[in-house]
């Protein structure tokens, strides 16, 4: 929705006043005296260290009788994410939608084999954009007070639902931000999903038609959406979400590489997995992304002056540049939203930026570590 990163993070770090505060909304953006004066008021959680890798990642039937779909209650979060809306529905994570980072990465890897380092830098991104560091809780929705006592705007709301982080424009299966609703499962969305399968895919989805479906909902936002954006972090999970279904939603005894489109809608719409579901065998990541990439060639960049007014973003990453997206998160994202943090604040961070480098460096793109508040 803004024109870059940047841009992004400065409109988060306004300044406000705190006087008494309703229990949601995180942290981010607050000034040095507010902080002060919230933070000593929270019950700091130390976050632990994530996961390893699974002991064994051979498939398994995961739609158990342990797991059983369970219908949401009232205030139970859901998001953007059709995966982790599915974990919750089943109880790999807690139904309720509120969950810890280790939570979150112990549940995408028993449900779905996700792999280890992948899954803890998703992870790890999103919960230090999203989530409340001291109480090292987040909401996989929108704002909710589980998530602990936090101050008021404009610091950056808690949850998957906010804007241009592992939520944005171009999304399958949600509309644009700019529509309104960026997190509910959209039936027109998801049938230009299902025009490109029986185009493409004889009727299924695979990375063929993922990479055509990408090339379109990028034209479409460009023609469509005035406030269009697709820079880093987020241009990053839009290509990834793309061949995610692929790798994640078909049963591990099919080894076909093609989707069903009720299976589909039985992760996209109804949050569930199919009956006698199998998760696929072997952790895996993003793989197939590059036939996506090669198909569909983007620069990253915004709508300069509304609709079919696209711009290149030199500030943002592109696609092959993972070491520039990890020091721009740190260095301006993350910095500004959290400025000058101090005591149990400062530890938080720095110990999740921590296990995200390290998430980083696992995954093989060898960057160089930043230190945004001193070593």
């Amino acid at each position: 929705m803004f024109p870059s990163l940047f841009v992004y993070a400065a409109l988060a770090i306004q300044a406000c006043t705190v006087s008494a505060f309703p229990a949601y909304q995180s942290l981010a953006g607050l000034s040095r005296e507010e902080l002060d004066t919230i933070v000593p008021t929270l019950s700091y959680v130390p976050p632990p260290p994530p996961p390893g890798p699974l002991a064994n990642d051979s498939s398994k039937l995961v739609n158990d009788a342990a797991h059983p779909y369970q219908p949401l209650k009232d205030g139970d979060q859901r998001g953007p994410c059709p995966a982790l809306n599915t974990l919750a529905s089943h109880g790999y994570l807690p139904r309720n939608g509120i969950a810890t980072p280790v939570q979150i990465v112990n549940a995408v890897q028993e449900g779905f084999n996700l792999e280890n380092s992948f899954a803890r830098f998703l992870v790890y991104s999103t919960f230090l954009v999203n989530g409340n560091p001291i109480t090292n809780l987040m909401s996989i929705g929108a704002a909710s007070p589980l998530t602990g006592p936090n101050p008021p705007a404009p610091a950056t709301v808690a949850g998957l639902n906010t804007h241009n982080n592992c939520e944005g424009d171009t999304s399958m299966t949600r509309a644009d931000a700019y529509f309104g609703d960026n997190h509910s499962f959209n039936e027109t969305r998801f049938q230009n999903l299902v025009k490109y399968s029986n185009l493409y895919g004889n009727g299924k989805y695979n990375y063929t038609v993922a990479a055509r479906l990408r090339e379109y909902l990028i034209n479409d936002s460009i023609a469509n959406n005035p406030q269009f954006t697709l820079v880093s972090p987020r241009l990053f999970t839009a290509f990834a979400e793309s061949v995610f279904p692929v790798n994640f939603f078909i049963d591990g005894r099919d080894k076909s590489g093609q989707l069903d489109l009720d299976v589909a809608r039985s992760f996209f719409q109804n949050m569930t997995f199919p009956k006698d579901f199998y998760r696929r065998d072997g952790a895996v990541s993003n793989v197939g992304q590059d036939v996506v990439t090669d198909y569909c060639q983007f620069k990253p960049g915004y709508n300069a002056k509304g609709v079919n007014s696209f711009i290149v973003d030199p500030t943002s990453a592109t696609l092959d540049q993972p070491c520039v997206r990890y020091t721009n998160f740190v260095n301006g994202l993350i910095k500004s939203l959290y400025p000058n943090p101090t005591g149990v604040l400062k530890e938080a961070l720095n110990t999740n930026l921590q296990y995200l480098y390290e998430a980083t460096v696992a995954s093989g793109d060898g960057c160089t570590q930043v230190f945004p508040y001193g070593q």
